[in-house]
């Protein structure tokens, strides 16, 4: 990584060698494993306004994720790798959208895609120890993006266990994951989505 090494700041325990072969062993575990299951916490605050969602995401490469909400039940989020759709039970509707759509928020969350490259989105890193765990603040890159700061909490073993999105609305998306597993056999069947009977479909663009 040799352009993170011109980017790093902030002082670390260990000096930013440590924060370098941090993230490098950060992205050989996500980018190399084909298969993830992990069980996720949802956090979103902007002003007037908290709401908390958790359920279990698995992904499968190339770009294929399914998010199973237990709270609220019976919301999801599925990726076929090609399009991507959100199904709200409360409202029995299904958003569409092509998956290259959502490529603005996808930078923070390319360590579940396997597309985890600091150096290419990230600038400005500052990094500390909390409690064994190394917390990395950084910039991202382009200013066109929704959000301001992404903010990574890695364990010892090099699991991503929180994320935490400023937006340039000063909203804060966080996720806590825990229980990862690498590589689970997961079925492409898991990842294909059929709208609930009765449920309104509405695209976002057409084909």
């Amino acid at each position: 990584m040799p352009l993170l090494s011109a980017c790093l700041a902030g002082t670390l325990v260990g000096g930013d060698k440590e924060l370098e072969n941090t993230l490098r062993k950060v992205e050989e575990r996500y980018n190399r494993a084909q298969t993830l299951r992990v069980h996720f916490t949802q956090i979103y605050a902007q002003a007037g306004g908290r709401r908390m969602e958790a359920g279990e995401l698995s992904l499968r490469k190339p770009g294929r994720m399914r998010w199973d909400y237990a709270s609220p039940a019976g919301k999801l989020f599925i990726s076929d790798g090609k399009h991507v759709y959100l199904y709200s039970p409360a409202a029995n509707r299904v958003d569409k959208m092509k998956l290259k759509e959502t490529e603005d928020m996808r930078a923070p969350l390319a360590f579940l895609l396997g597309k985890l490259d600091f150096s290419r989105d990230f600038k400005g890193f500052e990094a500390k120890r909390e409690d064994g765990d190394l917390v990395v603040k950084a910039l991202p890159k382009s200013g066109k993006l929704p959000y301001t700061q992404v903010t990574f909490t890695v364990s010892p073993s090099y699991e991503i266990r929180r994320l935490v999105v400023l937006g340039q609305d000063q909203s804060v998306l966080e996720f806590q994951f825990a229980g990862e597993t690498l590589n689970p056999p997961l079925s492409d069947q898991l990842f294909r989505f059929t709208p609930p009977k009765g449920a309104e479909v509405v695209e976002s663009s057409q084909d």
